[in-house]
């Protein structure tokens, strides 16, 4: 079951909320219908909305000059993604995001590939490669670069790997990332925080794995004193009344659902159903679940610290 997200087009820019595919890119050929963007989608609105959006329409992260670079390690229908992002002057000035099979050759120069997803999907990779990348750049937040219809699994891997570059080039590690897309989860507990308070909370976020599942999915918002926004009648009230659902409601679901999706078969957190009245939010959740579950691919049990922007 696909992620259903707003579309616009490639040149469209969103800014929501600081977010967070963990899932490998095209681990099936994006092209079932159920990739596009349902009509009756709606955004975390009036007051509720433009409080979370806040977090990213104007990003405070410092940059450290460099190329940095992302590698999966693994083949799935013969590609993997190689992604590096250049920083200069403390902004991206490249992204080069890609899918390559073991003779180098990019995904976008497959016209076989090409032409069964354009046939299918509406789009190919010739299209939405280049489109990822010049959106990195013109944004320099993955979170504020709208979904592409038709790419959504391609999508999610982007934009959670570019998420993990941007990560490198704050803290100026320059080593490959490397990403054990697809590998078994590795039991124990992965914890991801984000440093910076936004609007009084910031995310707090935690999985445990047994036997290769996920059985424990604690997504949270926390204040400074550590208690959940889910607590927060005043606040649940407001947002419930602008959008039609609160924090008490969708960080429960959030979580349950990462719990019934990871124990599907091909299950990722790209493959959740948005909550209505929640996508800030749940962008963000998405984001963050991926990089957790490359985290247990990986069995790197060291909390993963979010230097998010703050307004």
């Amino acid at each position: 079951m696909k992620a259903k997200k707003l579309v616009a087009g490639f040149t469209a820019l969103v800014f929501s909320a600081l977010v967070l595919g963990a899932c490998s890119p095209d681990s099936k050929p994006e092209a079932s219908s159920s990739e596009a963007p349902a009509s009756s989608e709606v955004k975390e609105s009036s007051v509720a909305e433009s409080s979370e959006k806040t977090e990213a329409a104007e990003p405070t992260v410092t940059l450290q000059d460099g190329t940095y670079t992302l590698e999966e390690t693994n083949y799935s229908n013969d590609y993997r993604v190689v992604f590096s992002i250049v920083v200069e002057g403390g902004k991206i000035v490249e992204s080069n995001y890609d899918n390559l099979n073991e003779a180098g050759d990019s995904k976008a120069v497959d016209a076989e590939y090409n032409k069964m997803m354009k046939d299918k999907a509406g789009i190919s990779p010739e299209e939405f490669i280049p489109a990822f990348n010049e959106g990195l750049t013109a944004a320099q937040n993955p979170a504020a670069i709208e979904v592409v219809s038709g790419a959504t699994h391609s999508f999610h891997s982007f934009q959670n790997y570019a998420q993990q570059l941007i990560q490198a080039a704050q803290a100026g590690n320059t080593e490959v990332i490397k990403i054990n897309n697809g590998g078994d989860l590795q039991d124990g507990t992965y914890t991801l925080e984000e440093k910076n308070y936004n609007n009084d909370y910031r995310v707090s976020f935690s999985i445990v794995v047994k036997d290769g599942k996920i059985t424990e999915s604690n997504y949270d918002n926390v204040n400074e004193a550590g208690e959940s926004k889910v607590k927060n009648a005043e606040y649940n009230e407001m947002m419930k009344d602008a959008a039609g659902i609160s924090p008490e409601e969708f960080i429960p679901a959030f979580n349950e659902a990462l719990v019934a999706q990871m124990a599907e078969e091909k299950g990722a957190p790209g493959n959740i159903d948005v909550v209505s009245g929640a996508t800030s939010s749940f962008n963000s959740f998405v984001l963050y679940a991926e990089q957790l579950v490359n985290a247990a691919e990986n069995g790197a049990t060291e909390t993963i610290t979010i230097d998010n922007p703050t307004k």
